[in-house]
């Protein structure tokens, strides 16, 4: 289980580090924020000076409110979906299910929030049961119920919210450029330049975010279970195919889930679905460090 512990500090200068994917080069004269949100290192970079107490105490209570709808690891609404099978929903997870069922179509069902059951089955050392598609997920209202039996984990989409509810936060401060990253990035104000790395090849290139715009990024390999799981699996136990997957779009939360189904997805099925979800640049690595680009 990875800690919940938080460190938030704020530095001149520096140069920035994305989960698995992207490095982000930083202008010299920036602040930066550290932290942690949904377990993944948290950093903002902010360009001409840092942000006021006030704006990091917004952002840190923001946090704390995602991870309520969000984490796996504590009291939230996702788990309370999963232990009773029913929740009134925030917006924020409301948001979330509206996506995944958009990306689910998007990807033939690749995309499922319901490989929690998958993943509660390998962890208690059981054979995996029948998955429903989405969980059997029924929305009435605000009010969200799952199939009997059946659970959801929402990580292929909540960093990526994150992200968004922190950039909109930080623009409205009127802060000038600023680089969001929890545990997926996205530019605000002005462009910065991104280094693609790959957890076995290294780094692979370099590309420009432009002000706007978001990126994500799945490395299964970053991330491997006992006995060799990957953390990402799909509905039918499908295997990654990618050793790593990049996806731009213009949030990141759609970033995130496109970036997670991607990687299960061979490369004609990347090319329909990025097509029918309007993405930006799709960039995948296979397990021999070759880097396309769709």
């Amino acid at each position: 289980m990875i800690g919940r512990r938080r460190f938030l500090t704020i530095t001149a200068g520096a140069l920035v580090a994305g989960p698995a994917a992207a490095t982000v080069a930083a202008k010299a004269a920036a602040a930066e924020w550290r932290g942690q949100a949904l377990g993944a290192d948290a950093r903002i970079v902010i360009r001409g000076g840092a942000a006021p107490d006030r704006v990091l105490a917004d952002l840190r209570a923001m946090i704390g409110r995602i991870e309520a709808v969000f984490s796996l690891f504590r009291d939230s609404e996702v788990t309370r979906l999963n232990r009773n099978g029913r929740v009134t929903a925030s917006d924020d997870l409301l948001d979330a299910v509206t996506l995944a069922r958009r990306v689910h179509g998007a990807t033939g069902g690749v995309f499922d929030p319901g490989v929690q059951v998958l993943w509660q089955a390998l962890a208690g050392g059981a054979a995996p049961g029948p998955l429903t598609p989405l969980g059997g997920l029924v929305r009435d209202g605000r009010d969200l119920r799952l199939a009997q039996g059946q659970a959801v984990t929402l990580n292929g989409i909540a960093q990526g919210i994150a992200t968004d509810r922190a950039a909109a936060l930080l623009a409205d401060r009127g802060l000038g450029d600023i680089l969001v990253d929890l545990g997926e990035t996205r530019a605000i104000g002005g462009d910065f330049a991104l280094e693609l790395a790959d957890p076995d090849a290294g780094v692979l290139g370099r590309l420009t975010l432009r002000a706007g715009r978001a990126i994500a990024t799945s490395s299964p390999g970053a991330l491997v279970f006992p006995g060799g799981q990957s953390h990402i699996i799909g509905p039918a136990g499908q295997r990654p195919r990618w050793s790593t997957v990049s996806v731009e779009t213009g949030t990141a939360a759609l970033a995130d889930a496109a970036s997670t189904a991607f990687v299960l997805m061979d490369r004609p099925a990347i090319a329909a679905a990025a097509r029918r979800l309007d993405t930006g640049p799709v960039r995948l690595v296979d397990f021999d460090g070759n880097l396309t680009t769709l």
